[in-house]
């Protein structure tokens, strides 16, 4: 019976194991593996007789799959064994101070970071290759999208070892994916569930240049080797890769006793939200080098370092409620209702659903038990429900098939998971679309609260969005709580707010799926709203970063009857409607001739030549195709040199490019 119990623990954890590192889609929390490979720890230090070599504690990890190639690692990037509370650190401390028949230990602390481990090698002072970590022995080489994160040196100016590695977390910050999600959900794209998934799937991108739109960042934990004497501890170490341009942790901290560690950690708990980054736990290190060699490893865990995991940010609670929010689009976006439960030191009321097809996939149910997380420690979500604790009245959600705000029919729209109300005129997708609009990214109308948005759509004033250049004094002083001097600044802000950038126009109209950098793209690309309004889907098409679904969303928002009402109101209220020239060269001399850029360029950042060749009349893509005239190759240039030769296209280098309009 044990046997067999031990059989189906251990295909449990392989089968999480592959989801985690293999496909970057865990399931589970860190919390519940950890508990996972605990549980089979005991079993077999009580049944030592049926230890396989096959078992999760016996093995390293497995094999990466995908479309990067595979690269051996020079000494293996190891995994951590755990502690989960202050008995665990002082066995911990005991043995390894028995291993070394020391009293007194001095220990490294630093936080454990929820990212992704890379190891970055340099040969000559030039950063040469990145890869993951793998199966810990292999790893995939990405060196390219590692070359993306701009606290990574690319060279050592500094005096360093012939040849060294250095191993990091990847991490995508919080701040900076709060901005990204907020981005995705005022657009209708999917959220991601969190920094780390997100940072994971930034790295495994086979375009580069995907990888450099994602705010990503890098801290060093440690000099994995190096051809010339390194220094005598880790945390001098870590100060000598600081000195020659690796961004450290400026948290890193030296702890003489146990005691110190204890004190170090629970700073950490009570802190932890004044980071911009997340991290699971603190790890734990012998300072000296030389106690880290003694001291060696068991199995695939080094026996001189050890995490220090925090308490989990989870909870359960009770789903009250499903309720539906229409959006400025007309999106039909249902939510939770939740029993109030403090998430890591926040009360959560509420939680987003998503759609009809995640509902379905976590089978939730109306008064289910469901464990409640902050995704990234900002955006609550359930990540499952417990049917173990049903009675029996729960009850199966079902979408509505009529608007909740205008009883108007909805749709599903194309291959949309959301499904759409198509009322025009539905008022909460009016309420949503003024909000937005009047919003400091869009046309940033100050004053302009959702409070009086809501009041003045009430009473007619404003049926579409135009209509706030239509407003006057005498009406909104007949407003509620409306003064003089609250009229006349409002009036000013909408004034004022003419003059905006094409730019903000486009990203205020709200046309599904386009944001404020699909907005700055296409106010560059066109020039003036018209030109927007009249360009097919063979035109955007063309254009880099614009996709199907989004050349598509444009089209349909400009064929739309109630829309070019809209535009044609605000085009005679005054408002801009123009891209503000910039200083364009008179000499076109590479009008018409389409250019891809590759790899390192000396005189020129990507963007610089990129902004060089349109003003002088050419065009920039990403990808290489038929319509390709030139490719621009510096060093480094990676696969599109093998495309462009495939494709037929002219390969010249920087240099060759500057005499095209020198001479």
């Amino acid at each position: 019976m044990v046997q067999k119990e031990l059989q189906s623990l251990r295909e449990e954890i392989d089968r999480h194991n592959h989801l985690y590192f293999v496909l970057s889609r865990p399931e589970i929390t860190d919390t519940q593996f950890d508990a996972l490979m605990n549980k089979l720890r005991k079993y077999e230090e009580n049944r030592p007789d049926l230890i396989t070599a096959e078992s999760p504690t016996q093995r390293i990890g497995e094999k990466l799959v995908g479309g990067f190639s595979q690269v051996a690692h020079d000494v293996p990037m190891l995994s951590l064994g755990n502690a989960f509370n202050s008995d665990d650190m002082a066995s911990w401390q005991s043995r390894i101070a028995n291993l070394l028949s020391m009293d007194k230990i001095d220990f490294a602390c630093e936080l454990k970071y929820d990212g992704l481990a890379v190891s970055l090698v340099y040969e000559n002072g030039i950063f040469t290759r990145g890869s993951t970590r793998g199966n810990s022995m292999v790893g995939e080489d990405i060196t390219s999208n590692l070359k993306t994160i701009r606290s990574i040196p690319l060279q050592i100016r500094k005096k360093c070892p012939e040849r060294f590695e250095v191993r990091g977390e990847v991490y995508f910050p919080r701040s900076e994916f709060e901005i990204f999600n907020r981005y995705r959900l005022e657009n209708n794209l999917p959220v991601y569930a969190n920094p780390r998934n997100t940072a994971a799937g930034s790295l495994r991108q086979l375009d580069p240049s995907i990888t450099a739109e994602r705010p990503l960042d890098l801290f060093i934990y440690s000099m994995a080797w190096s051809t010339e004497e390194m220094e005598p501890t880790h945390l001098d170490n870590l100060k000598f890769l600081e000195n020659i341009g690796f961004k450290i942790n400026p948290h890193n901290y030296l702890a003489t006793n146990i005691k110190d560690v204890l004190t170090y950690y629970d700073h950490w708990v009570s802190n932890l939200k004044n980071l911009d980054y997340d991290c699971d736990g603190i790890v734990v290190k012998t300072n000296v080098i030389e106690n880290q060699n003694r001291l060696g490893t068991v199995g695939r865990e080094p026996r001189w370092a050890i995490a220090y995991k925090f308490p989990s940010d989870q909870a359960l609670t009770k789903l009250l409620d499903i309720r539906i929010n229409v959006g400025r689009t007309g999106s039909i976006n249902p939510y939770a209702v939740l029993d109030p439960v403090e998430v890591g030191g926040v009360i959560v009321r509420q939680a987003t659903l998503h759609n009809k097809d995640y509902i379905e996939e976590k089978d939730l149910r109306i008064g289910d038990t469901v464990l409640v997380e902050r995704a990234g420690e900002v955006i609550p979500q359930i990540v499952r429900s417990d049917p173990s604790l049903r009675s029996g009245n729960e009850i199966v959600f079902e979408m509505p098939d009529k608007c909740p705000s205008c009883n108007g029919p909805v749709n599903r729209i194309g291959n949309e998971v959301a499904i759409f109300c198509t009322n025009a005129s539905c008022s909460a997708q009016l309420e949503r679309l003024v909000e937005h609009f009047v919003s400091k990214p869009a046309m940033d109308i100050d004053g302009f609260g959702i409070k009086l948005a809501l009041a003045l759509i009430q009473e007619g004033y404003i049926s579409d969005i135009s209509d706030i250049y239509y407003l006057n004094k005498e009406l909104l002083l007949s407003m509620e709580r409306m003064g003089e001097k609250s009229a006349n600044n409002i009036l000013s802000a909408i004034e004022d707010s003419k003059h905006r950038p094409l730019s903000r126009l486009i990203n205020a109209l709200g046309i599904p799926n386009i944001g404020s950098e699909t907005s700055e793209i296409l106010s560059a690309q066109f020039n003036t709203l018209d030109n927007i309004n009249s360009a097919s889907l063979e035109d955007l098409h063309s254009i880099p970063s614009i996709g199907p679904v989004l050349a598509s969303s444009i089209v349909d928002y400009f064929n739309n009857h109630e829309n070019q009402k809209v535009l044609m109101k605000l085009q005679v209220a005054g408002v801009n409607t123009v891209q503000e020239q910039k200083v364009q060269s008179e000499n076109q001399i590479l009008e018409g001739i389409r250019f891809v850029v590759t790899g390192t360029l000396v005189n020129f950042s990507r963007s610089e030549i990129q902004a060089k060749i349109r003003n002088l009349g050419g065009l920039t893509s990403n990808s290489i195709s038929g319509k390709t005239n030139y490719l621009i190759a510096g060093a480094n240039p990676g696969s599109k040199i093998s495309e462009a030769s495939n494709h037929g296209v002219e390969i010249i280098s920087e240099q060759e490019f500057m005499e095209l309009f020198d001479s």
